[in-house]
C-alpha cells in the first residue's frame, strides 16, 4: 500500500475506535469505492497497539487507583470500590472472550464481513443507540451491579459482528440500564482495555507464525498515527457528550448504512 493510504486507514481506525459508529464500517469503504488493498496483519497489529497505548494513556490515572486499590483489598481483606470496579469489568469481558474464541474456532467470522451485513448492522444499533437515550436516569458506575455488567458485557460480545460498533453497543446498553452518558462512555472506554489487548495479542501471535516479512516503518507509522488519533477522539467525546448526545452519531450511522447498502446493491 501507499504511504497515503496507510496514513489514512490509521486516522479512521483510531478515530472511529472508540466512536459508536463501528471501525469496520469504515475500513470498508476505501477497498470497497477506491479499490484499495488489504492492509495487511501487521498494519492491523499496528493500530490494535495504537488504540491501546492512547486508552491507557488518558485513563492512567484511573488505572492506577484501579490497580493499587484492588491490590490493597485483596492484601487487606476488605472490599472497596476500586476491587468493585475491578471485578465488574472482568464479568463484562468474559461473554466477548468466550464468543470471540467460538467465532475464531468456528471460522464463521469470514462470513459475517460482507457489505450487507455491515449495513444492516450500522443501520439496526444505530438506531438501537438513538433509542436507548430515553432511558437514561443519570446512574453512576458506582451504583452498577454484577448482572448489570454482565449485561454490557454480553452486548460487548455482539461486537464481534462488523458494523456493531463495540463502543456503540457497549454504551448503548449501559444507557440502557439507565447509566448517565459519561458514565456509559468511560465504563465502555475502560472495559475496550482487556479486549483490545486480547485481539491485538492474538493478531500479533498470528504475525509472528506467519512467514512474510514485517515492515516495522509502516507498523511504527500506524501506531503513532492510530495513537494520537484515538487519544483526540477519546478526549473530545467525554468534553463534549452530555451536550450533543448520541443523536448526532444515530443519524451519522444511518447515513453511512445508506452509503454501505448503495454499494452492494447499485455497485455489487
Amino acid at each position: 500500500m501507499e504511504i497515503y493510504q496507510l496514513v489514512v486507514l490509521a486516522l479512521i481506525q483510531g478515530l472511529s475506535e472508540f466512536l459508536p459508529v463501528s471501525s469496520s464500517a469504515h475500513l470498508i469503504l476505501p477497498s470497497q469505492i477506491l479499490h484499495w488493498p488489504d492492509q495487511g496483519l501487521a498494519f492491523d497489529v499496528a493500530v490494535h497497539l495504537g488504540s491501546l497505548m492512547a486508552v491507557i494513556t488518558y485513563f492512567r490515572r484511573d488505572l492506577y487507583q484501579l490497580t493499587s486499590g484492588c491490590v490493597d483489598a485483596v492484601t487487606e481483606r476488605r472490599f472497596t470500590t476500586e476491587l468493585h470496579l475491578g471485578l465488574l469489568l472482568v464479568l463484562a469481558t468474559i461473554p466477548a472472550v468466550a464468543f470471540g474464541l467460538f467465532v475464531s474456532v468456528s471460522g464463521i467470522d469470514e462470513m459475517m464481513r460482507s457489505i450487507l451485513v455491515i449495513a444492516c448492522t450500522t443501520l439496526l444499533f444505530g438506531l438501537l443507540l438513538g433509542f436507548s437515550e430515553r432511558f437514561i436516569r443519570g446512574k453512576e458506575i458506582s451504583s452498577m451491579g454484577w448482572k448489570q455488567a454482565i449485561l454490557i458485557g454480553i452486548a460487548q460480545a455482539l461486537a464481534i459482528i462488523p458494523g456493531t460498533s463495540r463502543s456503540g453497543i457497549t454504551i448503548t446498553a449501559a444507557l440502557l440500564l439507565g447509566f448517565s452518558r459519561e458514565s456509559a462512555a468511560r465504563f465502555s472506554f475502560l472495559l475496550s482495555i482487556p479486549i483490545i489487548l486480547a485481539a491485538g495479542s492474538l493478531k500479533s501471535l498470528q504475525l509472528v507464525q506467519q512467514a512474510e516479512p514485517v515492515q516495522w516503518g509502516i507498523m511504527v507509522l500506524g501506531v503513532i498515527l492510530s495513537g494520537l488519533s484515538a487519544w483526540l477522539c477519546i478526549h473530545l467525546f467525554l468534553a463534549f457528550i452530555n451536550r450533543i448526545g448520541m443523536k448526532p452519531f444515530v443519524i451519522y450511522r444511518i447515513i453511512l448504512a445508506c452509503i454501505l447498502f448503495w454499494i452492494y446493491f447499485a455497485v455489487g
